[in-house]
């Protein structure tokens, strides 16, 4: 893999101006019983601002503009044959405001954060252990830490909040992307984008960008827990979506827990989804349709089924106006218990100081894995790949309280329509949709609804697949759920590449 200069040491030697800092080190591993050796490039590459001569429309390097220092780590597998060839995949997570710290170190990169088998905590000190269902085997990977996250910040004298806004954060992640493959000579190499959370919102636009802004056409894109229309998630009064999308993962979480009727808790965990979404469809919808005409009657029968089908209390679900809101119900379900349960895995279950509040405290499933990711991050960059740095990593920021949605203010968040007409203009794009049927902030069903409102044609419904796990919305802390997952995106990564694949709308 072509390099550019870097030191083959510790990055704190870099020059104290604004310029580029890189760190490289070889390794070798284990990935489904083969050794692969491999290169990590870990550090900062500066962003910088064109600027353009006066009265002359072309854009020149002179004098060019800092803005940002941008943290990435790269990995490349070495013996692989050309790397310009080689599929590459670039990996962030959302928040807003996160770093790429959870997806490197629990689903993809060669190390993973040491858990409990089915992902619940274990006590510090905290541990990596080789991840043999890496993607490393399959596709290069590179992380990216977004400005404000991470070990990525803008330089002196720019304004940060430039960057965090949804503009702001879709160009300076794109261009980065564009610039990384520049240096390191990958313009003809597939490319994948894997985006988490917020980070699939971040993806489904970068899908766009990078085809209208830099030409650069992707393979695909893996979305993980993903939100492409907010209007789906925002629990707002008048927008009668939510209730909808997350009765099913409701009734999840209350099959799980145990509180749902004898009939019910026996019934495999798919087949009560089913059942749910079927019934959701069919008369829970229509119903919130008409609102206030609704007879009292109705009203009753509708309270039955949803206490029924969500193990609360009847005049509960009754006095909520058959409306149940996701922060609401996470204190609600185990309150007679004296349990909270998560928000981002609703198999997590936490305690508060006030049994009797109207939302958790905290979301106990962020509480079970922030300090494990945290202090094995922080560990692995400097004593494994070489890169020092007396900053604070960001793994999670506050960013999401201001951050600036432009556009889109004072209406929902849609980037479906970018990830349609992505599509639509570059026909062999293809997309993989992963949800967890626990993940209560980015539900499952939420997800099938925007997906069946894209407005693609037939022809093109096919480039979308998407597979649900029995699991939350980081679905790969379950070790047994991160091998199916890296079967299903190994799959996919070599299915998108095939070079005789023919469009699906060839005559």
């Amino acid at each position: 893999m072509p390099q550019p200069p870097a030191s083959e040491g510790d990055a704190r030697s870099a020059p104290a101006a604004v310029a580029d800092q890189l760190v490289t080190r070889h390794h070798q591993t284990t990935i489904g019983g083969a050794t692969v050796r491999y290169t990590s490039t870990t550090g900062r590459i500066v962003l910088h601002q064109e600027k353009r001569k006066d009265g002359d429309a072309t854009a020149t390097w002179e004098g060019a503009r800092p803005r940002a220092e941008v943290f990435f780590v790269a990995y490349a597998r070495e013996g692989a044959g050309d790397p310009a060839q080689r599929p590459v995949t670039f990996s962030f997570n959302g928040g807003p405001g996160s770093s790429s710290v959870w997806m490197h170190l629990g689903l993809l990169g060669p190390k993973r954060v040491r858990l409990q088998d089915d992902g619940m905590p274990v006590p510090p000190p905290y541990q990596l252990v080789e991840n043999d269902a890496s993607l490393l085997d399959v596709s290069d990977l590179v992380f990216i830490d977004p400005v404000g996250t991470g070990f990525s910040r803008a330089v002196k004298g720019e304004k940060p909040k430039e960057f965090h806004g949804f503009d702001g954060d879709v160009e300076s992640v794109g261009d980065f992307i564009r610039l990384w493959i520049s240096r390191f000579g990958r313009w003809s190499s597939p490319k994948y984008l894997i985006g988490e959370s917020y980070g699939t919102t971040r993806a489904a636009a970068l899908a766009g960008y990078l085809m209208d802004r830099h030409a650069l056409y992707l393979n695909g894109l893996m979305l993980i827990s993903s939100v492409l229309d907010f209007s789906t998630v925002r629990f707002e009064t008048g927008n009668d979506l939510p209730p909808l999308l997350f009765l099913p993962t409701y009734a999840a979480a209350a099959h799980f827990h145990g509180k749902l009727d004898a009939e019910l808790q026996a019934r495999p965990i798919d087949d009560l989804l089913a059942e749910v979404e079927a019934w959701t469809l069919d008369r829970y919808g229509p119903a919130l349709l008409r609102g206030d005409a609704l007879s009292s009657e109705e009203v009753d029968a509708l309270a039955v089924d949803l206490a029924r089908y969500t193990g609360l209390d009847e005049g509960y679900v009754r006095r909520s106006r058959l409306r149940l809101d996701i922060h609401r119900f996470t204190k609600e379900l185990l309150r007679e218990r004296g349990r909270t349960v998560g928000r981002i895995d609703a198999r997590y279950t936490g305690v508060d100081r006030d049994g009797g509040g109207e939302r958790p405290e905290f979301d106990p499933s962020m509480g079970a894995t922030m300090g494990a990711y945290g202090a094995t991050v922080n560990d692995y960059l400097r004593r494994e790949l070489g890169f020092d740095s007396d900053l604070p990593y960001e793994v999670i920021s506050s960013l999401y309280a201001v951050w600036d949605y432009g556009k889109f203010q004072n209406r929902f968040v849609n980037v479906a329509e970018t990830l349609r007409r992505a599509i639509a203009t570059h026909p062999f794009l293809r997309v993989f949709v992963a949800s967890g049927v626990y993940d209560l902030a980015t539900p499952h069903f939420a997800t099938r609804y925007t997906l069946d409102h894209l407005g693609l044609p037939p022809e093109l419904r096919g480039n979308l697949e998407e597979v649900r796990y029995h699991a939350g919305h980081m679905m790969y802390v379950d070790v047994g759920i991160l091998r199916q997952m890296k079967d299903d995106l190994a799959r996919f990564v070599r299915a998108a590449a095939d070079p005789e694949r023919t469009s699906p709308l060839a005559p």
